[in-house]
């Protein structure tokens, strides 16, 4: 066995250690790096184009709503919290 092969052997089992450590700490994606490159190019899409949609503004009477709403909710924390 040659320091080449050894060398492949080491890099193997390194990488097989990496994907088990992956999957134990609870890691979605346990390929290795270089994998994971490769398909994203393999299945990389294109661009998409930007939609003639227009933006969506908040008039100032709606965000004064939310605001109120949103100070209510944090009140209602409040005594919650102190309640307990």
């Amino acid at each position: 066995m040659g320091v080449s092969e050894i060398l492949a052997s080491v890099n193997r089992e390194i990488e097989l250690l990496q994907q088990v450590r992956a999957l134990l700490i609870g890691k979605a994606d346990a390929t290795p790096a270089k994998r994971r490159a490769k398909a994203a190019k393999a299945t990389a899409k294109p661009a998409k184009k930007a939609s003639n949609r227009k933006k969506r503004r908040l008039s100032p009477e709606g965000r004064k709503r939310i605001a109120e709403a949103v100070r209510r909710r944090w009140e209602a924390q409040r005594k919650a919290k102190s309640s307990k």
